[in-house]
């Protein structure tokens, strides 16, 4: 079983979104969501969890806003939220266009050396 942390503190959506991702229980839930809605029950049994339980992981995963909630009647209906996963997609790319802004940058210094080199 996992222990939550509610009093650990993120200081960007970013933050937050890894860290619901990170978790294994989180990414089935995920992975199950990403198959359409489901309640807090169907989210439950495969995972061998209390509806207490799982009930914080998904309010993990709300706060990320990775998924979205809503009771009707007595139970409560679960789907998955674009927006976090939009911010996460953002995050990443440009993550990954910095880096690769870096490496072009090497590749020019490296192109200006050999030049120098030859003269």
């Amino acid at each position: 079983m996992y222990k939550l942390n509610y009093m650990v503190q993120y200081s960007t959506n970013a933050e937050r979104t890894f860290a619901a991702l990170s978790d294994p229980t989180r990414q089935s839930i995920l992975n199950r969501l990403s198959e359409g809605s489901a309640t807090i029950s169907e989210l439950a049994a495969p995972a061998g969890m209390s509806l207490t339980g799982l009930k914080k992981h998904v309010a993990v995963l709300e706060e990320a806003r990775l998924v979205t909630t809503e009771k009707i009647g007595r139970t409560r209906h679960c789907q998955l939220d674009a927006e976090g996963f939009d911010e996460a997609a953002f995050w990443i790319e440009e993550f990954r266009r910095r880096w690769a802004d870096s490496y072009e940058r090497l590749d020019d210094i490296l192109e200006r050396k050999k030049k120098e080199g030859k003269k």
